[in-house]
Parts: structure tokens; sequence; C-alpha cells
């Protein structure tokens, strides 16, 4: 395995991102986001194992297009592309490796737990809110979306608030 390359400036990192979102918007007149692709992939899964059932949910039948075929949506090539993406960069920076981080008052399975909890509630309340934070926070805010604006500093808000609770679990004894 390669040795560990250090990481990106951040700024650099910044500005790459912003001109993959114009990439974005210029190839498929969308931003970036991914729980509209989620949700397609979750459609085309249930589609093939009870098909009569989405077609009568609520929740999928709108995510799914009318019996139109799911994957055929803006957001799976950028999806893919993400996954490809954070792949090939694990890969060629040496970074590519199962570990779990976390702090010494707290055990892997507990990490895990806590991860699983707090990404059910992200994913819930991404599509409570029609999007998820990449979508809000970079699509939205490059639009200038003033309740895009209020989403993220809400989360920024929210995830400094939380961190004073659980800031014991990182530090040593």
């Amino acid at each position: 395995m390669r040795a560990a390359q250090p990481y990106w400036n951040p700024y650099a990192s910044g500005v790459l991102l912003g001109l993959v979102l114009a990439g974005a918007f210029l190839l498929t007149g969308h931003g970036l986001g991914a729980s509209g692709a989620l949700g397609r992939m979750v459609a085309s899964v249930v589609s093939l194992v009870a098909p009569a059932s989405v077609d009568t949910n609520p929740y999928l039948a709108p995510v799914a297009g009318g019996g139109a075929n799911p994957f055929n949506n803006w957001g799976i090539p950028v999806l893919i592309g993400t996954l490809l993406g954070g792949f090939i960069s694990g890969l060629l920076s040496g970074r590519l490796r199962a570990e779990t981080f976390h702090g010494p008052r707290i055990s892997t399975h507990q990490r895990w737990l806590f991860a699983l909890l707090g990404g059910s509630l992200v994913g819930f309340g991404a599509r409570l809110a029609r999007g998820c934070t990449s979508g809000q926070a970079l699509s939205g805010g490059a639009m200038l979306s003033l309740g895009s604006w209020a989403f993220m500093f809400s989360v920024f808000i929210g995830g400094y608030a939380l961190a004073w609770f659980v800031r014991r679990l990182w530090k040593e004894v």
C-alpha cells in the first residue's frame, strides 16, 4: 500500500468544488445533490421486489417517475461520479482502507451506532426538506437562496452546539 499523501489545501479544494458545481450546472442543468438520486435508486429496487406497491406508495410514486426508468435522471451520474471520485481519490492518495476513527472514550461499536443514528436522522431530515445538505448548501447557496443560507447557518450553529456535548468522547482521559 502507498504511503498516505497529505491532505489538499482546503482553500484550493473549495475552489475546485466550486468549479465542479459550475460544471454540474453547465452539463446537467442542475446543481449537486444526492438524496434525490438515492430515492430513485430505492424506488427502482422496491419496484423489482414489489412492483405494484411503488405506484400506490405516496413516498415512492413521485420518486419513481410514473413508471419511467428511475435511472434516467440527472442525479444518478452525479451520484455515481461522487462515489467513483471518492474511491479514486482514496486510491491515489494512499488512504483507501477500512478504518473507524473514534476517541479514546468511545468504542468502535458505539461509534458505528452513533454514525448510523446520525445518518438516519440526517437522511430522514433530507427527505422532509426535499433535499440533502449538498443540494441545499452548495446548489441553493450558489443560487443565493435565502432558505439555503438559513439552512447552512442552522447546520453550523447546531453542529457547534452539539460539539460541546460530545467533545469529551474525543479527548484523552
